[in-house]
């Protein structure tokens, strides 16, 4: 196979993350609402029986489908299936930068805007509670961080042999900060708390 053909093959294609068929895939909203004449982001409390993450607190998402038109489509699906709520109930959905996690998973976070916090109805399938925070309290508010390290850890038989340095090879480990918000018994922490502090550092760069 000539350069030639080979460029041409590849020529106009859209990069994607490598492997991406491999991961598993979710779009959540950050949802924006007024509350008291404040702005305010609210939260699901995850069902106590579900089989993930029961009693947690996140944000309105769920796993990408077939059907899905699109990210954005998804995170506004899961949202009206999780909040009883309606497409047009839910305005200004702007993306925010995906996130690929250490365990597999890419996320691809929205925030939008609910306009009446009077329609939700919440799916108790899925859903323990809503609850919302003031934006201003979390603006003003920095996370505790606490450092999570990971080790490397090869499986019985790995093929040292065949690497520089076999088994003394220096492994590249890393860590990851967790961060954690509370508010009235509330703790928010994970992958929520990381979109929101995404979030919030871009609202402060505006």
């Amino acid at each position: 196979m000539g350069a030639e053909h080979i460029f041409n093959k590849l020529k106009g294609r859209n990069p994607k993350i490598l492997g991406q068929e491999d991961f598993f895939r979710v779009s959540v909203l950050l949802p924006l609402v007024e509350k008291d004449g404040e702005t305010h982001v609210l939260f699901e409390v995850r069902a106590s029986h579900m089989r993930r993450q029961p009693n947690e607190v996140c944000f309105p998402g769920g796993k990408l489908d077939k059907n899905d038109q699109s990210e954005m489509h998804c995170a506004i699906r899961e949202t009206t299936e999780e909040l009883g709520i309606q497409e047009q109930d839910i305005t200004d959905v702007i993306p925010l930068d995906y996130l690929v996690s250490a365990f597999g998973t890419i996320i691809y976070p929205f925030v939008g805007f609910i306009d009446d916090l009077t329609k939700l109805r919440p799916n108790p399938d899925e859903v323990g509670n809503v609850f919302t925070v003031p934006l201003s309290y979390l603006q003003q508010t920095e996370p505790d961080r606490y450092k999570i390290n990971f080790e490397v850890k090869p499986e019985d038989g790995f093929p040292f042999n065949l690497i520089v340095g076999g088994e003394n090879y220096n492994w590249q480990t890393r860590h990851v900060d967790e961060l954690f918000y509370t508010y009235e018994g509330n703790v928010i922490w994970g992958l929520t708390a990381r979109i929101l502090t995404h979030f919030l550092e871009l609202t402060e760069k505006e």
